[in-house]
C-alpha cells in the first residue's frame, strides 16, 4: 500500500513568510483578509512588471523553470504583431501525487495567485482569464475567490475570468493540454509543438504559468525588488515552496529561502538521519545518493549541479529499511499508466520500461539491464508531451542513484529489502483506475501464430521469437478496448477473446484513458518488447 497526500497537508516556514503569510491566522484567506494581511496592489505598466520579474530572477514554479520576463514579453510582442488581445492562464493542475504546493496555496491564499494573475492581464491588455484545476478543494476556493471579487465569465465583461475543471492526470498539467481543454477539447497534449506565446487558448497569444509563480510576482510587486532581493540567493532570491513526503514523519508544505541546507528542509520533516537517497523534483526528477544530499542547498543552480532537480518542488526521501528499487518500480507503473495512450514512446515505451525494470529486479541478469537502457534511450524526444522524457529520466536517475542494490538485483538474489510503498501515489488498486475490468484471452488449442493481434494492440500483445503471443493474458485499459474488440473479431483462428477479468469491477467513466499497472516479469532481450 503506497502513502498519500491530503489535499493541504501541514505548512510551515523557514524565516519570514512571503507566500505564506497569514497562515497562521486563518486556515483561508479571503478577500477582506487577504488585503489586511498583503495590502492594496496598484497595477503596473507591461515593461515595468517584466523588468520587476527580470530583477528578481523569476523563473516558472511548475518544473520547467522558463525566465518569467521572457515569456511575458513574447506574449506582448506577438499580441501586437498580430493585432489580437492575449490571455492569460494559470496552471493549478497540480496532478503528481508527491507535489501539493500549489494546492495550498489556491487552498489557502487564491487571492495571491490572483493578484499576479490580474497584474499580468492589466500590463498585457488581456481580457481573457483562465485557471486550470483539477481537484475540488482547489475549483471551490478559486471559484469563491473569484465571487469575492466579483469577477466571472459574464459577456461584456471588462475581464472575463473561468475556472477550468479537469481530471487529476498526470498529462492534464502539460501547457498545451491545459490549453486545448480550455478551448472546449480533450484534456490531452495536442501533439504538436505551439509554443502558447506564439498561439494559445482560442488561437490567441496565451500567457501560462505555474500558480506559485503568479504568487512569488504579487509579492514582489508589493515589497519592491530591492526588499525581495534580500532573502535567499544572489542569484535566485527570494524563496521557494517544497512539498516533503516519503519516509518523513510530518508530511509538508514548507517555504524556505533558497540556499538552505535540504539536511535542514530533511530534519524538519522527521526523515531518517541517514537516508538511502533523496527524489528531487518529483517524479519527473532525479534522485541524490545520501552523501550528496547532505551536502545539498535548495536552489534550481545548485540542485542540477550536483545531479538533482528543483522542478516543481517535490523532496521525498526513503529510509534503509526499503528496497529502493521497488519503490522506484511502484512509480515507473503509476507513470506509463498516466499516458494519455496517444503516442508510441508514452503508451508501448513506458509500459515496456516498468516491465524492463521488473526484470531487472527480478534477477534479469545484465541483459535485462541493457535491455532496459536501450528502451529509455529509445523513449526520449519522441512523444507528443515531455511526460515520456521525464518518466525515462526518472528510471535512468534510479538505476544509476543505487549501484549497489542495482548490483545486487543484476548479480546477485536482490537486495533482501521490502518494497514498503513509501512514495505517494494516487492509485494503489491492483488494477489500477485505468482498467476496464476486461481482459485479453489467448485459446492455445486454436491460436496459429497468424500475428494480426499483435499488429492491432501491439501495447498488448508483443510476439515472442516462436512468433506466438508472448502471453496468455492481458489487462485491457479503457483506451484499448476498442482496438482489443477489433484485434478479437479479426483473428483468423477465432483463438482470441476478450471476458470479464476475474474479481474486476469496471471503475467509473473518466474523461481520459490510462495504461495498466506494469504487468509481471517478462524478458526484455529475448525479442518480445
Amino acid at each position: 500500500m503506497n502513502a498519500s497526500l491530503p489535499d493541504v497537508p501541514e505548512v510551515r516556514v523557514v524565516g519570514l513568510p512571503l507566500l505564506t503569510s497569514g497562515f497562521d491566522l486563518v486556515e483561508r484567506l479571503d478577500l477582506a483578509m487577504h488585503l489586511k494581511v498583503h495590502g492594496p496592489l496598484e497595477p503596473i505598466a507591461g515593461e515595468h512588471l517584466a523588468s520587476l520579474a527580470e530583477q528578481i530572477s523569476l523563473r516558472g514554479r511548475g518544473g520547467a523553470g522558463f525566465p518569467f520576463a521572457k515569456k511575458l514579453r513574447a506574449v506582448a510582442e506577438s499580441a501586437i504583431r498580430r493585432g489580437v488581445r492575449p490571455v492569460v492562464v494559470v496552471n493549478g493542475s497540480e496532478d503528481e501525487p508527491a507535489c501539493r504546493k500549489d494546492t495550498v496555496l489556491i487552498n489557502r491564499a487564491p487571492h495571491l495567485i490572483l493578484d499576479g494573475a490580474l497584474l499580468a492581464a492589466e500590463a498585457l491588455g488581456a481580457r481573457t482569464l483562465v485557471i486550470g484545476v483539477t481537484r475540488d478543494s482547489t475549483e471551490a476556493s478559486m471559484q469563491s475567490a473569484l465571487a469575492e471579487r466579483g469577477l466571472g465569465n459574464r459577456r461584456g465583461s471588462s475581464l472575463r475570468a473561468r475556472v477550468q475543471r479537469n481530471p487529476v492526470r498526470m498529462v492534464t498539467g502539460e501547457s498545451s493540454a491545459l490549453v486545448r481543454s480550455a478551448d472546449g477539447g480533450p484534456p490531452l497534449p495536442p501533439g504538436r509543438k505551439v509554443r502558447t506565446s506564439d498561439s494559445g487558448v482560442g488561437g490567441a497569444p496565451t500567457l501560462l504559468s505555474n500558480a506559485e509563480t503568479f504568487a512569488q510576482l504579487a509579492v514582489a510587486a508589493r515589497i519592491g525588488p530591492d526588499r525581495y532581493r534580500r532573502t535567499g540567493l544572489r542569484d535566485e532570491p527570494g524563496t521557494v515552496l517544497l512539498t516533503l513526503s516519503g519516509a518523513v514523519a510530518r508530511p509538508m508544505v514548507l517555504e524556505v529561502p533558497t540556499g538552505v541546507p535540504l539536511r535542514y528542509v530533511l530534519q524538519l520533516a522527521g526523515a531518517p538521519p541517514l537516508p538511502q537517497g533523496v527524489l528531487t523534483g518529483g517524479y519527473h526528477g532525479k534522485w541524490l545518493d545520501a552523501v550528496t544530499a547532505h551536502d545539498a542547498v535548495v536552489s534550481r543552480a545548485a540542485l542540477e549541479a550536483c545531479g538533482g532537480a528543483l522542478g516543481a518542488g517535490a523532496v521525498l526521501p526513503i529510509g534503509p529499511g526499503t528496497c529502493p528499487l521497488g519503490e522506484a518500480l511502484h512509480v515507473a507503473n503509476w507513470l506509463a499508466a498516466e499516458s494519455a495512450g496517444q503516442c508510441g514512446p508514452c503508451y508501448l515505451g513506458l509500459p515496456a520500461a516498468a516491465r524492463g525494470l521488473a526484470d531487472v529486479l527480478d534477477g534479469g541478469g545484465p541483459t535485462a539491464l541493457e535491455a532496459l537502457r536501450e528502451v529509455t534511450r529509445a523513449v526520449k524526444r519522441r512523444g507528443a508531451c515531455k511526460h515520456p522524457d521525464g518518466s525515462a529520466a526518472f528510471i535512468e536517475s534510479s538505476i544509476a542513484a543505487f549501484t549497489d542494490d542495482l548490483a545486487a538485483h543484476v548479480l546477485g538474489d536482490g537486495c533482501g529489502r521490502p518494497v514498503e510503498g513509501v512514495l505517494p501515489l494516487q492509485d494503489d488498486s491492483p488494477g489500477g483506475e485505468a482498467s476496464s475490468g476486461r481482459r485479453l484471452a489467448v485459446d492455445w488449442t486454436l491460436c496459429q501464430g497468424h500475428g494480426l493481434c499483435a499488429d492491432i494492440v501491439p501495447e498488448l500483445i508483443q510476439l515472442g521469437p516462436d512468433g506466438f503471443p508472448s502471453v496468455a493474458e492481458a489487462s485491457v485499459p479503457r483506451y484499448s478496448e476498442a482496438r482489443a474488440q477489433r484485434a478479437v473479431r479479426r483473428c483468423p483462428a477465432l483463438a482470441l477473446r476478450l471476458e470479464e477479468a476475474p474479481g474486476a469491477a469496471p471503475p467509473p467513466p473518466t474523461a481520459l484513458p490510462m495504461l495498466p499497472r506494469g504487468r509481471s516479469r517478462r524478458a526484455l532481450g529475448s525479442g518480445r518488447q
